[in-house]
């Protein structure tokens, strides 16, 4: 009773201390769950499309988790330029924000089509049947094009309207971001599909302009010498977010590994999209925090201490508690409203609470070791945080939803 008299006391006194802050948080991670229980009804609505096109459900979480990585990276650092006062929006592609704006449109193009390739190498080294490495190509690069365009703008209107009305853009910025690459990167590569599957020339064409642009985005941001930032960002991003892709493709073959155990239930399938976004969001908010403070000198990237980063973890994981149990009440009144089947509602609840507190635990520490790992061999936190914090939660997600299910006997 002691410690969660302190633990509560610490909660408060961090609310009063930014109030505005951790209420935007809190209601930017409750449209990140209703947005993410969105696109679980497209997941399952979808199921015929993830059957016709063998392999495909290997990319989905790489190239939505791709978009929230690099735009949430974008809001991260953002948000680091707002906390250091050298945030200016401008149109000119060689300011500060330019530059960075630059090389998250360019990251997305050239990203996409390296997850493609990279998920059909792994659907062949699995021993997975999959659709041939140009409807991967066409699918995820011409699928990721309206992503692209939708969450810069919501990345940069969030940065913007937080700047204006004096939140902390890193508790607003993982979720909303999160929120929005899953919400729209889903139907977005949906459509794609329908450009693929048939015979002649045109997916191989499609295909090849789709090699040539990425290539070609790849090399602009690699030697962007005039654009330093750019050129920077772009180094230090494409390793950890190509690492991060193939991360997220195993969470793909762990859940279709335990298509049969999901099937039980429709309402578990509706699950998977936000409990791997949120348990990302809430480790990104924990990294981007923590990004911040080394910028600003505030935490010692030498000493791991659970007590430097005491108010964020107590804010993260009160955070979390909410927020889970919310998703799984959610779940709940949507299995009842569209006649999905589904277990008990603590069931469901109980199913949301665990897996998601378990995967965000687990999270939180490669997050940690991550921001001060990379700060230590002088690269840039906010490039690598979110990325990583987000890849590793789609596997751990994963994983700890898979298991979730088989202890609490709603296996098939």
């Amino acid at each position: 009773m002691r410690l969660l008299r302190r633990i509560v006391a610490r909660f408060v006194a961090l609310v009063r201390a930014d109030t505005a802050g951790v209420r935007a948080g809190f209601v930017a991670l409750c449209v990140s769950a209703a947005t993410g229980l969105i696109a679980g009804i497209t997941l399952g609505a979808i199921d015929h499309t993830l059957a016709d096109l063998p392999g495909l459900l290997i990319l989905v979480p790489a190239a939505v988790g791709m978009r929230g990585n690099v735009f949430g990276a974008l809001g991260s650092r953002l948000g680091t330029s707002v906390h250091t006062g050298t945030f200016r929006l401008s149109r000119r592609l060689d300011t500060e924000v330019g530059q960075h704006i630059g090389a998250a449109v360019l990251l997305s193009i050239s990203l996409s089509w390296i997850l493609a390739v990279a998920a059909k190498a792994i659907a062949a080294a699995t021993g997975h049947g999959s659709i041939s490495v140009a409807d991967y190509m066409v699918i995820s690069v011409i699928g990721g094009l309206i992503p692209i365009v939708v969450v810069l703008a919501i990345t940069i209107g969030v940065t913007a309207v937080g700047v204006r009305r004096g939140w902390d853009v890193d508790n607003v910025a993982a979720p909303v971001v999160t929120a929005a690459a899953d919400s729209i990167t889903l139907p977005s590569l949906w459509l794609a599909t329908h450009l693929v599957g048939g015979s002649g020339a045109f997916v191989p064409i499609v295909a090849a302009a789709c090699t040539v642009f990425g290539l070609a985005s790849l090399a602009a941001g690699l030697r962007a010498k005039a654009l330093p930032i750019t050129r920077r960002v772009v180094q230090e991003s494409v390793p950890v977010l190509i690492v991060s892709g193939v991360i997220s493709m195993f969470a793909g073959l762990t859940i279709q590994g335990r298509f049969g155990a999901l099937s039980r239930f429709q309402i578990l399938f509706v699950l998977i999209p936000p409990l791997l976004s949120l348990s990302g969001s809430l480790a990104g908010i924990l990294s981007s925090r923590l990004a911040t403070k080394l910028h600003l000198g505030t935490l010692d990237p030498r000493r791991l201490s659970l007590r430097a980063i005491g108010e964020d973890l107590v804010l993260v994981y009160l955070l979390s508690t909410m927020i889970f149990a919310i998703l799984g009440l959610g779940a709940a009144g949507i299995a009842g409203a569209l006649d999905l089947s589904a277990p008990s509602i603590v069931e469901v609840v109980a199913t949301s609470l665990i897996a998601g507190l378990g995967a965000t635990t687990l999270t939180n520490i490669v997050g940690y070791a991550g921001a001060l790992a990379t700060y230590r061999l002088e690269l840039d936190p906010d490039n690598f945080g979110i990325p990583l914090t987000a890849a590793c939660s789609d596997l751990l997600g994963a994983i700890a939803l898979m298991l979730t299910i088989v202890a609490l006997g709603l296996a098939s």
